[in-house]
């Protein structure tokens, strides 16, 4: 499972790769139009905030766990 830590480095270099393609575009000359910026605005957010949905715990105790618990110490 990925540390919360490693998650957000993540998001944080995705954001930068799109933010780079961004710049060198810019740059580069192009013409940047609403659609353009919201191509750009779309590849920088969808994939962190599905991480962002995916990203979770362990699942939690269902009521047969709770009720068949295992002592292993005895």
């Amino acid at each position: 499972m990925m540390s919360t830590r490693m998650m957000y480095s993540s998001i944080g270099a995705w954001f930068a790769i799109v933010a780079a393609i961004a710049g060198v575009g810019v740059l580069s000359g192009m013409s940047i139009t609403i659609g353009i910026a919201g191509l750009v605005l779309a590849a920088g957010l969808v994939p962190a905030t599905i991480l962002l949905k995916v990203r979770g715990g362990a699942p939690p105790q269902t009521v047969a766990d709770l009720l068949h618990v295992v002592d292993r110490d005895a």
